[in-house]
């Protein structure tokens, strides 16, 4: 433990590389502010789905497209991600060379469009992959008959595999991060050893080019149509990066407590506190009975006795079970299992939890 502490003193203090705690909570950055700003343009959707509904439907894609615009920015401007810039890093290519290029001078060609393709393309196919699990998982849940065909076969392998996958995607990052503690590596992430590129802090040469690029130092010769019109371009483009670079800057800790507010730990002492009271049981229960039925776990299902899976309600009754357990019942005896009313099929509704 002693040895750990030196390493991370020795790595913050006598080397121009940043501390694996600027690394982390840089990369952390951008992952608190999608998920608020989804949150947001939800709200805005759910209270007017006509007009906003678009924005909700492509919200990915939206985002990866500001997202890219962004780093463009960054990248060229300060060879740095908005994320890095904001903690005070730039992005220099591996190398033996002695002397740094300033920030102002940007990376080169190569890296620049591998380190802007690891940024944006990266984290969107992955969360799109996510997704298709999710929806791949809930569409095997749901389904009552077993799989016939080959592509249902094959989408069960892939549901299998994903979870060791996944493990190994981020058992990659942890022993980077671990070797990048103990001085072993130039980079915490393996994206910036894919990109050739690592992380150092800005020195005080870097913000003096910064603050001379951001004066607006230019030459003042007549440029042709040709060159205005790029120029114009460049500038409405640099105007709208800029200005949700800004925006980003000074809204993201609150777009973090909205995170923070909305996940899912807070959202439990949430419903604690404003939950309505539980409702009374049906008028005409045997109380003795229906006790014997229900079991003590509000997440077990009354039938098979396990934690519900895909948890469905009863219109009729209002008691919740598992999906199957729900339909091979009511399909039976045509009535719920607990008050006995009289239930269809078309009675049961799926329950979707906030995290869902």
């Amino acid at each position: 433990m002693a040895e750990l502490g030196a390493h991370l003193t020795a790595a913050s203090a006598g080397d121009d590389r940043p501390s694996i705690f600027e690394a982390v909570a840089q990369d952390s950055l951008m992952a608190a502010v999608k998920p608020a700003l989804q949150h947001l343009v939800k709200v805005l959707a759910e209270s007017n789905p006509g007009r906003y509904g678009f924005l909700w439907h492509w919200f990915d894609e939206i985002y990866v497209l500001l997202d890219l615009l962004l780093q463009q920015h960054y990248l060229s401007r300060c060879s740095a991600s908005f994320s890095e810039n904001f903690y005070s890093l730039k992005r220099i290519p591996i190398g033996d060379c002695k002397q740094q290029p300033l920030a102002t001078a940007g990376l080169p060609k190569r890296q620049h469009w591998k380190s802007l393709l690891l940024l944006v393309l990266v984290p969107y196919l992955k969360g799109k992959l996510e997704k298709l699990v999710s929806s791949l998982r809930e569409e095997d849940e749901y389904s009552i008959h077993p799989p016939s065909s080959s592509w249902k076969r094959f989408y069960r392998a892939f549901l299998a595999a994903y979870p060791f996958v996944n493990m190994t995607w981020e058992g990659w990052f942890l022993v980077q991060q671990l070797c990048y503690i103990l001085g072993k590596a130039q980079h915490h992430s393996p994206m910036l050893r894919l990109a050739g590129v690592r992380l150092v802090r800005l020195t005080a040469e870097d913000i003096q080019a910064l603050e001379k690029k951001l004066a607006g130092a230019t030459s003042s010769q007549t440029p042709s149509i040709k060159t205005q019109v790029q120029s114009a371009v460049r500038k409405a483009l640099g105007g709208i990066a800029f200005s949700l670079s800004s925006g980003l800057s000074v809204s993201v800790f609150f777009l973090q407590f909205l995170d923070w507010w909305y996940s899912s730990e807070n959202q439990e002492a949430i419903k604690s506190l404003t939950a309505l009271p539980t409702p009374p049981p049906p008028v005409h229960l045997d109380h003795g009975a229906s006790s014997a039925l229900l079991p003590k776990l509000k997440t077990v299902c009354p039938l098979c006795r396990k934690i519900r899976v895909n948890a469905t309600a009863l219109s009729t009754s209002g008691f919740v079970f598992c999906y199957r357990c729900a339909y091979s019942y009511v399909k039976t005896h045509q009535r719920c299992p607990i008050t006995g009313y009289a239930t269809e099929l078309q009675h049961l509704v799926k329950l979707y939890s906030p995290e869902s």
